[in-house]
């Protein structure tokens, strides 16, 4: 008798790509509805005229592995999963979590990891870029039942991505990362993806052994402290200036120090490292709608306050996957 979620068909794990990119939060919202298969409220907070969203999934039969970030504020909320384990792995910034009384702060070192029992509490900021992993209940469970024996479920808490199983984890998350901005890229292909599935449901069920249940009882944080909102305001009203840290804390109205540790906290990032990436996005926008007959790549990147052009192609390529002169010689 064949186990629950036991595939004995590579048909079942035959790719399915899907991507969006939009400025409209209903189109968004109907695209996260049917990729997940659950209603997904989300609202914007704060800015909404920069709500930027950007998706890039692959199904693999009870997996489904996406790309997401949102460009602005947001809250976002579910109730149980029922069906399925749903995994954030954050790639850029950070995020908070609440499920039950777990509360998990995300970043690109520790996965929140959500049950299929509770409802579900995200605070995604601006600067939130992750990777959402769904499998499956009966997949994952059939899979912790061969790893580690019993019957076992998994509790919302979190993993350790830094060390041991978790860390290898992380890395196969990033090479599928990878694959998925590449248009003839392995997951794409039929026997690949069934490989693909094995390997990250298999690992995830290892790490899943050094988990832990998170932060006891904190409260969700404000997403934007007034200091933190003067900061971003200030950066997002001209992404091209020259900011140093010092220009930013004197426009929210506190030490650097300060400003520093309030991103940490808020935005998941140092404010610098917030500007370069608002600047990347702002090039990127424009590299892909450009006309390349009229536009160069350094203009558009001397134009956002990137100086020097080889360190610009180098985060450009780290953060989109492809160089900044194939974005701006592909088609809109």
């Amino acid at each position: 008798m064949e186990q629950p979620g036991a595939v004995t068909d590579e048909k079942q794990d035959e790719p399915r790509h899907v991507r969006l990119r939009t400025g409209d939060v209903d189109e968004a919202r109907a695209f996260c509805d049917k990729l997940y298969d659950y209603p997904l409220r989300s609202r914007p907070v704060g800015r909404v005229e920069d709500f930027s969203f950007a998706g890039a999934a692959v199904k693999m039969g009870p997996l489904t592995v996406a790309d997401v970030r949102y460009g602005a504020d947001m809250r976002l909320d579910t109730a149980d999963l029922e069906t399925a384990y749903h995994v954030l792995v954050p790639v850029e910034g950070g995020m908070r979590s609440r499920q039950g009384d777990s509360v998990v702060t995300a970043t690109s070192r520790r996965a929140a990891v959500f049950g299929p029992v509770g409802p579900i509490e995200l605070a995604w900021p601006a600067a939130c870029r992750l990777l959402s992993v769904k499998v499956e209940r009966s997949t994952l469970e059939t899979e912790l039942a061969a790893v580690h024996g019993g019957n076992p479920t998994v509790p919302p808490g979190s993993i350790d991505l830094a060390s041991g199983p978790g860390r290898g984890w992380a890395a196969l998350l990033g090479l599928l990362r990878e694959e998925l901005a590449e248009p003839g890229g392995l997951v794409r292909q039929p026997l690949m993806a069934h490989r693909w599935r094995h390997l990250v449901v298999g690992g995830l069920a290892v790490a899943l052994d050094r988990r832990d249940l998170g932060e006891p009882h904190p409260p969700m944080p404000t997403l934007r402290p007034r200091t933190v909102k003067r900061a971003l305001d200030a950066m997002h009203a001209e992404p091209a200036y020259p900011f140093t840290a010092a220009d930013l804390a004197v426009a929210a109205g506190v030490g650097v120090r300060v400003l520093q540790e309030s991103f940490r906290r808020y935005v998941g990032m140092p404010p610098l490292v917030y500007l370069r990436q608002l600047r990347l996005e702002k090039a990127h926008e424009e590299l892909r709608l450009a006309d390349p007959r009229e536009t160069g790549v350094g203009e558009v990147a001397h134009r956002w306050g990137f100086a020097h052009l080889g360190r610009f192609a180098g985060a450009y390529r780290q953060r989109y996957g492809v160089s900044p002169s194939r974005t701006l010689h592909s088609p809109p």
